[in-house]
């Protein structure tokens, strides 16, 4: 016990370091807001997995890090997590692991052989919900009926995420130049790594987004704003916490069943697969480097199956 507690100990980073020099600090720099969150939480548990609670992901010592550390962190992961979520969190470590590296933290030996680990295999069950039509009608309905300007906000809001499978950090960042009002489409300038791609809306969602537009103005900056008291619009950046919020608020308010900000995404990548839209095509909408990802947000029924096949003819009957 004693050897295994100076073991613990001697990962515990003895002097602050800068944070340009801090090898978990520089990763989560790279990083949107929202995926900031969710791998430093990540970060977090593998620290304290490592020091039995001493360290969070700014107090471990990364760079001495060994293969005996993370094939153990691994082992553990898989038994504790679904495989995609161990697979997101050796991730993380594997990019801090990297950063260290690049840093001159860590030989190039020893980086090697610490990131040498196998992807935790399984499936994983599918996550989140589809919205139905009139659940997304129900929210609209609320915002609509709303008299003020922040019913007029959250309608287009919820008009985009749905009708354009956008994330909530790519809404948030989007700015009134990104908006092509001749073609209705949205440029996307800060997607998921650095990627930029156009996406385009549905009727529906251009209507709300003019609406918007027509209190918003077309002064530069945020596309989505605050709306402050008495009506106010402020030309200033949301957050995607703020997003969260407005959403949470109007499934109540709508006695729409809890979902997440990504259920819409999933549910425009569902349906578009739905209605017979090649997967290339969808994930490039959706901003899929890998069809493959795409796939996974498929959450169509077993009765979308049944109805395909019967599409197919199998000549038993003509013999």
């Amino acid at each position: 016990m004693a050897e295994q507690s100076t073991r613990q100990f001697d990962l515990v980073l003895v002097t602050p370091q800068p944070l340009t020099l801090h090898p978990a600090a520089v990763y989560l720099s790279s990083l949107t807001s929202g995926s900031r969150r969710t791998m430093q939480k990540a970060l977090n548990v593998i620290a304290r997995l490592l020091t039995s609670d001493k360290c969070d992901a700014l107090s471990l010592d990364w760079s001495k890090l060994r293969y005996q550390h993370t094939a153990a962190i691994r082992a553990v992961l898989m038994e504790k997590y679904a495989p995609a979520t161990a697979n997101r969190m050796l991730c993380a470590m594997r990019r801090v692991l990297k950063e260290a590296s690049r840093l001159g933290l860590m030989s190039a030996d020893d980086y090697a052989a610490s990131v040498d680990l196998k992807r935790v295999q399984g499936d994983s069950p599918l996550r989140g919900r589809l919205l139905k039509t009139s659940e997304i009608a129900a929210l609209l309905s609320d915002c609509r009926n709303e008299p003020h300007y922040i019913g007029v906000r959250d309608a287009v809001l919820i008009a985009i995420l749905s009708g354009s499978g956008l994330r909530r950090a790519e809404l948030v960042a989007l700015d009134r130049r990104d908006y092509k009002t001749e073609d209705g489409s949205l440029q996307v300038r800060k997607g998921k790594g650095g990627k930029s791609r156009t996406v385009y809306l549905p009727t529906g969602a251009v209507s709300a987004l003019d609406a918007w537009l027509d209190v918003r103005g077309n002064a530069p900056g945020a596309l989505i704003c605050p709306v402050r008291r008495g009506g106010h619009v402020h030309i200033g950046r949301m957050t995607d916490q703020a997003v969260m919020t407005i959403l949470r608020k109007r499934a109540l308010s709508a006695k729409v069943a809890n979902f997440s900000p990504h259920d819409f995404r999933r549910t425009f990548i569902s349906n578009l697969l739905e209605a017979g839209v090649d997967v290339l095509t969808v994930s490039r909408l959706a901003g899929h480097a890998d069809p493959a990802t795409t796939q996974k947000y498929d959450l169509r029924s077993e009765d979308s199956k049944r109805e395909a096949v019967q599409l197919l003819h199998v000549p038993y009957d003509d013999c």
